[in-house]
């Protein structure tokens, strides 16, 4: 599996740190960042946010807190995993 980085947490310190990767095989996008706190959880697993869905969070998936400072990456990763899901690899 190979990993293109396209960014990480401008105000990150030395360890742990959002940041965005997209997954050159299947476009995916790769987030690593803070997981969400507890009233953020609660909040978000109180209600059903679409039709047809369970509330909560299953427990194969997680919320993740990625800073707006983060937009600028997450943009640039979405354009490639984009073009990459489109068959132009070029980034």
């Amino acid at each position: 599996m190979a990993l293109e980085f396209f960014g990480i947490d401008p105000n990150t310190e030395k360890d742990g740190s959002a940041t965005v990767w997209v997954e050159e095989e299947t476009a995916d996008l790769i987030f690593q960042a803070e997981i969400a706190e507890a009233p953020l959880l609660e909040k978000i697993s109180s209600q059903s946010w679409a039709p047809g869905h369970s509330a909560g969070v299953p427990a194969h998936e997680g919320v993740f807190r990625i800073p707006a400072r983060m937009v600028p990456f997450i943009r640039k990763a979405c354009d490639a995993a984009e073009r990459r899901a489109a068959g132009s690899p070029e980034l």
